[in-house]
Parts: C-alpha cells; sequence; structure tokens
C-alpha cells in the first residue's frame, strides 16, 4: 500500500500531526508533506482544523474508506500468492451476539480440518473500530450503525425485551414508561449496542437514565442477569440473552421498538465478502441491498 495513505489513515485514527509521526517513523514536517501531496494529486482538502481540533473533511471522508478498502485487499492478495501466513478468518461480534447467537455457525464452520479463526467479543464502538483498522475480516453487531459506509447482510431480527426477578411484579406484563421511576437499572457500558438502543427509546420517550432510582454499570451479561434473577433490580437485553443460563422473568414497556437487527458488517470494496458467505452460508442470511 502507497506510503502516503499509510500515513493518512494514521493521521484519521490520531487527528494529531505529532502523534502520527511517532506511529508511522517520520518527521513531522514529512507527514505534512505527504498529506499536502495527497491533497493535491485528488484536488480536495482532507483535514482542516476547527479552532485548535484536527478534524476529517468529507472528501477526507471519503479517501479514508478508499485506503481502508485498500489496505484490506492487499493484506488478502498478499495471503493469497502465499507471502502471508494461512489465513485465519477474524470474526468479531458483540457480547449479546457473540454469547448466545453465533454457537451453531461457529460449530459448523470449525468442524472443517481446514477452517481456523479468532473471535473477538467486544462492544459495538471498539469493533467497527478494529474493523476499519482491518483487524476484523467481518463483525456482527445490534442495532443501528452508518449503514453507507458499509457493506452488510441482515442476519436476523430479535426481540428487546425487560428483564425481572421471576416474582417482580413487572413479571410477564406490558408497562409503562412511568413505572420505572422506582427501579434500580443495571446497564452495559458506553458504547454497547444494547445500552445505545435503550438509551434511544428513552429518548423517543422524552425520558433519560435519571428516570431510574439507580443505574449500575455491567461490562458482563452473567453478573448482570444474576443480579437481576436475584430482585436488586431490572435490564434490558435481547431474547437471546434473557434465554440463556440464568433465566430470569420477562416483560414489555408499552410503545417500544419489539425488534432490532442483527447485521454482518464488512469494509466496502473487498473481498471480505468471501468469508461471511463460507461462514454463515447464503441460505443462513438473508441479503439486504446495500
Amino acid at each position: 500500500m502507497e506510503t502516503r495513505l499509510k500515513t493518512f489513515l494514521s493521521l484519521c485514527e490520531t487527528l494529531n500531526y505529532r502523534k502520527t509521526a511517532e506511529l508511522v517513523n517520520l518527521t513531522q514536517p514529512a507527514v505534512t508533506k505527504q498529506i499536502q501531496s495527497l491533497q493535491e494529486e485528488y484536488g480536495v482538502k482532507l483535514f482542516e482544523y476547527v479552532g485548535r481540533a484536527l478534524s476529517i473533511t468529507e472528501q477526507g471522508l471519503l479517501v479514508k474508506q478508499f485506503a481502508q478498502s485498500q489496505f484490506y485487499n492487499e493484506a488478502e492478495l498478499l495471503q493469497l500468492l502465499g507471502r502471508a501466513e494461512q489465513k485465519v478468518l477474524r470474526l468479531g461480534a458483540t457480547k449479546s451476539i457473540g454469547d448466545s447467537v453465533l454457537d451453531a455457525y461457529l460449530q459448523k464452520y470449525l468442524e472443517d480440518e481446514r477452517h481456523n479463526l479468532s473471535l473477538t467479543v467486544a462492544n459495538t464502538t471498539k469493533l467497527f473500530s478494529l474493523l476499519e483498522n482491518s483487524e476484523l475480516d467481518f463483525i456482527v453487531v445490534e442495532g443501528l450503525f452508518e449503514k453507507k459506509k458499509y457493506d452488510f447482510r441482515l442476519l436476523r431480527r430479535e426481540r428487546f425485551v425487560g428483564i425481572c426477578a421471576k416474582d417482580h411484579p413487572f413479571a410477564g406484563k406490558t408497562i409503562p414508561f412511568e413505572a420505572l421511576k422506582t427501579q434500580n437499572l443495571f446497564l452495559r457500558e458506553p458504547g454497547s449496542g444494547t445500552r445505545n438502543i435503550f438509551e434511544r427509546e428513552l429518548e423517543s420517550h422524552g425520558y433519560d437514565l435519571s428516570l431510574f432510582k439507580r443505574v449500575t454499570v455491567l461490562s458482563s451479561f452473567q453478573p448482570l442477569k444474576k443480579l437481576v434473577s436475584n430482585g436488586l433490580g431490572i435490564s434490558f437485553v435481547y431474547q437471546s440473552i434473557a434465554d440463556s443460563n440464568e433465566n430470569p422473568g420477562c416483560f414489555t414497556l408499552e410503545n417500544m421498538t419489539s425488534e432490532h437487527e442483527f447485521t454482518i458488517v464488512w469494509l466496502k470494496h473487498t473481498t471480505a465478502s468471501h468469508y461471511v458467505d463460507a461462514f454463515f452460508k447464503e441460505k443462513d442470511s438473508t441479503p439486504v441491498e446495500c
């Protein structure tokens, strides 16, 4: 991959010329010269200062998308030419999906002795960062994302439900948002898909997290479900999470969006779609026009 584009991608990540120079082992003036050279060649401004903060322009975002795809495809070419180690499928998934949805696919894929993979389970924000840095071939995420920036395919739709102790007054019922005021809420960390979805639901009904008596943040579903099952609070998760291991009571909120998408995502204009097909098989997923 052209050196200038590698420098450009580093600057996209750091938005700091000094830090980029350290990352790519160049002087700061050399980094500046490379970026200026790209801007002259493409005839557009790639970065601009807003106050003292460096930001990427709309044209710069287009170049970033192209450069990320080129970086990924070049690594794939080197692998095919035998200049890299044997391919290991690099898959990423959010915790909701990695902990409960992919088991059958993993089993089927690894039954073939020629296949190997590495699964990264992280929150949505982290997964997109890894994907854009070509550290993952594709990711499986929940909820909304900038679809125009990626190629994607719908895996399935999943119910989003409230969970509580089986003897909780909410169990088995549909309740109004106002009833949440007396409740302790267990919530995933910022950047997680389930948290983003729930906060959007609250906002669409004129509320935020201050509605709750207490909010406790947990980055793992296992302690979250156990605490909920023991009656210490409520939470909101996908049905597959509610049905696994600790089996709490479930409830729904009035006028809350009942289903959300689980989506397979990869970089545009890359060969990663072949790995998506090999892992999920065409018959197991529903194409979506991108």
